[in-house]
């Protein structure tokens, strides 16, 4: 699929979903320390670093695709907030517990869709890496929509915190299925709205939804994530990963 786009969309594709998974990197890794359990904190931690290790991948594609020597940590580091080109949904802050899960459970459904299809592209290099991908948002599906479950079919508050987050997220969802990513939302739909069948929660009425992420209008919490992320290599300019 994307084998058959211009140099300048592949690489405009390789940034975006790039940056949703090394936003999400460093959201999830904020919890690192701050779990609600001990073997919650080290499953959180490492599926920030998967998440990392995919965003890594994609971005050293994306600079040998822009052909202009630029490597991981320089599209990584280097670049603005309107250059950023992930989807809101993952900039979101944690919050509580809930909210997190939430926010996991609604990206990992879409990127199980993602990598699955990718996973067979005639783009040899995406391929590999959507493979490799695949087999870890499998594991984050089960660990996302195993907690959703649990919160929402659990205590009085819980569940209030579940619903409250599934109503925070929801309006950050279409921006998931724009362009080419229409096909994925059937499989996706399927996903979500049985894990909250069995949840007990509910999908929003109010239909309103926000995009912009894609063309690099972002909301302010993107701002101060990479201005955290960032000042070390903007500071010290030349240092490595």
């Amino acid at each position: 699929m994307i084998a058959t786009v211009s140099t300048e969309e592949r690489f405009a594709w390789l940034l975006a979903h790039a940056d949703d998974n090394m936003v999400l990197a460093q959201r999830l890794g904020d919890w690192i320390s701050r779990g609600p359990e001990l073997e919650e904190d080290i499953a959180l931690g490492n599926i920030a670093l998967d998440h990392l290790g995919v965003a890594r991948a994609l971005y050293t594609l994306a600079g040998a695709v822009e052909g202009r020597g630029r490597d991981e940590a320089d599209l990584a580091m280097l670049r603005s907030e309107r250059e950023y080109l992930n989807l809101l949904l993952v900039e979101q802050p944690n919050g509580d517990f809930a909210d997190t899960m939430v926010r996991q459970l609604l990206f990992d459904c879409y990127q199980l869709s993602l990598w699955e299809d990718l996973s067979t592209s005639d783009d040899v290099e995406l391929a590999g890496i959507a493979d490799r991908a695949l087999k870890e948002a499998r594991y984050h599906f089960r660990h996302s929509s195993g907690w959703v479950i649990r919160l929402g079919d659990g205590t009085e508050e819980s569940s209030r915190r579940a619903q409250r987050a599934i109503d925070t997220h929801w309006q950050f969802t279409d921006e998931m299925f724009q362009g080419d990513s229409e096909d994925y939302r059937p499989a996706w739909e399927h996903a979500v709205t049985s894990v909250l069948a069995e949840a007990r929660l509910t999908i929003p009425q109010d239909r309103f939804q926000r995009t912009g992420g894609r063309s690099g209008l972002h909301s302010e919490n993107l701002g101060f994530l990479l201005a955290e992320m960032q000042w070390m290599q903007r500071s010290y300019p030349g240092l490595k990963w």
